[in-house]
């Protein structure tokens, strides 16, 4: 997948960041190297594979909005950084490698699942799921505003995110039941969201399946 875009040195892009609005406290995190900028909002159809993309900098960043018709994915270390500088809309966003995404504006999936730490996840509006699920010490850095629809995540993940506005309901009113954990699924590695299937979750966000009841 290839997004139009043009290099911009460190400060360039942090003139852009600031001319925009985005606090220095989300992006003085972000690698000190270039970046690819691209100028308006854009619209991806199907996925959006941040391990597959190849950037001539160290990340994307939208000058806009970004909509993406698919899911949003990353399961490997070493993808690019995504900074979106207006809203973003995706059919599911996955982060399970070593993601950076800064968003400026709210964010608004159907699903929202972070798996492992070692993330720089901010969001400078709302998050709007129709699920989040938290696993193995991940929890977004920043949700600026409100953050609306079930949390799927172990207690220690909710008492790190310290909100007053959160829906904890169990996996089965949410999950369709094939993502399910049962008694008789083998070891599903360190996902410890309750009751869900993290190697089967992330299946059907590949391809596209759905996710919710």
């Amino acid at each position: 997948m290839n997004i139009t875009a043009t290099p911009h040195s460190w400060d360039e892009s942090g003139a852009l960041f600031e001319s925009r609005g985005l606090p220095l406290s989300s992006y003085q995190n972000l690698y000190d190297e270039t970046y690819d900028v691209h100028s308006g909002s854009l619209t991806v159809t199907g996925p959006l594979d941040l391990d597959a993309t190849e950037p001539y900098g160290t990340g994307f960043v939208i000058d806009g909005d970004l909509e993406v018709t698919g899911a949003i994915l990353n399961v490997d270390d070493g993808c690019p950084a995504l900074v979106v500088l207006g809203d973003l809309t995706a059919g599911a966003i996955y982060l399970g490698g070593d993601a950076k995404l800064l968003v400026r504006g709210t964010v608004r999936v159907g699903a929202f699942v972070g798996h492992m730490t070692d993330k720089l996840v901010m969001i400078g509006g709302d998050l709007h799921a129709g699920v989040t699920v938290l696993s193995a010490g991940f929890f977004p850095d920043e949700i600026t505003g409100a953050l609306t629809g079930p949390v799927l995540a172990p207690p220690y993940a909710l008492a790190e995110l310290d909100r007053d506005d959160l829906a904890t309901p169990p996996a089965a009113e949410i999950l369709l039941p094939a993502l399910l954990r049962t008694d008789q699924d083998e070891d599903d590695g360190c996902f410890d969201a309750p009751g869900v299937h993290g190697a089967r979750l992330l299946a059907h966000l590949e391809s596209g399946r759905p996710v919710l009841r």
